[in-house]
């Protein structure tokens, strides 16, 4: 019993954290009514963004993030129609152009933060790639990176990926905003619902863990809910109120990454995210453009397929614009999953190609 209180207690954010909280809050606010897209997810990071720069006593709520991405999960999982099946051709030739975008993605990147911005072979290298920020800041840790940087330059990427791609969808297409993002009124959900959403949102995270699927505690809870709409058991989102919520505590956390970073380190990193950012978003504009012409797909959601944000920031979007949820999720799915598994195989060779190029040559040959 004293473990359990234990655990509720170390779930209470500290003054710090709440702070960032009301931060987020008021900025979630100030860009809802400022007609912002996706505004409780992009205030709330701009705002601790900002509140880092500055060195307010901020500090991310990271304990609460583990508890609330399984509400977005399901809620993306909601948005899962039978209907989004019906062209599941498309995959194929999108899947198939995926590979050769992350490498010249992950080129372009690696040129940036290498020749740019001097970083050491190692960190750049892993600063560069297009996947997770927690797997590639383990990854890139291990094998003698330098740890803050790499996590800033995730933090850089994913933050101002998201700004363009809302920049781009706000001025460059036009889009119709989706339903399920707002999530239900608390009253639509009637006992089952509330019930049948809880046990995805619950279950779906070891299923994910389980199934060895990045971001578990999305992609289950996701999985679980698209089959229970998927089948009829459920018709509504979670409570717009979880969402918001929700959205709240995340774009804290990614705003809060900031922290304890000089203001100069911080523009300059920002500064070297944002070149490798543009460069990431031109390469994912030539692909869409190019996956476009083959396949016929709209040009927005091809593009949003191949943004190079986060998962669930992504499929965030996606539910917002009125996207397909299920495709984005997948294309953002595998490449999270090709960019894990083959980031450190093929560092390892090409640190042994760069080893075995500079070894000097046998005396007498």
């Amino acid at each position: 019993m004293d473990d359990v209180v234990m655990y509720l207690r170390g779930l209470v954010p500290g003054r710090r954290a709440v702070f960032a909280l009301t931060i987020g809050a008021l900025s979630g606010w100030l860009a809802a009514l400022s007609g912002m897209p996706l505004p409780w997810m992009l205030g709330p990071m701009i705002g601790n963004t900002l509140a880092a720069v500055l060195a307010l006593p901020v500090r991310g709520p990271d304990r609460l993030r583990p508890l609330v991405i399984p509400v977005i999960g399901v809620m993306l999982g909601s948005a899962l129609r039978p209907e989004m099946f019906d062209t599941a051709g498309r995959y194929a030739a999108s899947l198939a152009l995926l590979p050769p975008f992350l490498v010249v993605t992950a080129l372009v990147s690696y040129a940036v933060y290498r020749r740019v911005g001097r970083y050491d072979p190692v960190t750049a290298f892993f600063s560069a790639m297009p996947g997770g920020l927690n797997d590639m800041l383990i990854l890139g840790g291990a094998a003698g990176g330098n740890e803050k940087r790499i996590a800033l330059a995730h933090a850089a990427r994913v933050l101002l990926v998201i700004l363009f791609v809302v920049l781009f969808y706000g001025t460059a297409l036009d889009v119709d905003s989706g339903e399920v993002a707002r999530g239900a009124p608390a009253a639509a959900l009637s006992l089952l619902d509330w019930a049948l959403l809880g046990a995805a949102a619950v279950a779906g995270v070891p299923l994910g863990k389980w199934l060895r699927l990045p971001a578990p505690q999305v992609t289950g809870p996701m999985i679980l809910s698209g089959v229970l709409h998927l089948v009829g058991l459920v018709s509504v989102a979670p409570p717009g109120a979880l969402i918001v919520v929700a959205q709240v505590v995340i774009g804290t956390v990614i705003g809060c990454r900031f922290i304890g970073v000089s203001a100069a380190q911080i523009g300059r990193d920002l500064s070297l995210g944002a070149l490798s950012s543009v460069a990431m978003i031109a390469v994912a504009v030539v692909s869409a453009a190019a996956l476009t012409a083959i396949t016929g797909l709209p040009l927005s959601l091809s593009f949003l397929g191949y943004s190079p944000g986060g998962l669930t920031e992504m499929s965030l979007l996606a539910l917002a614009m009125g996207q397909d949820v299920a495709y984005v999720s997948v294309l953002h799915l595998v490449r999270i999953m090709l960019v894990i598994f083959a980031a450190q195989p093929v560092f390892r060779a090409t640190r042994r190609g760069a080893q075995s190029g500079t070894k000097p040559p046998r005396s007498g040959s």
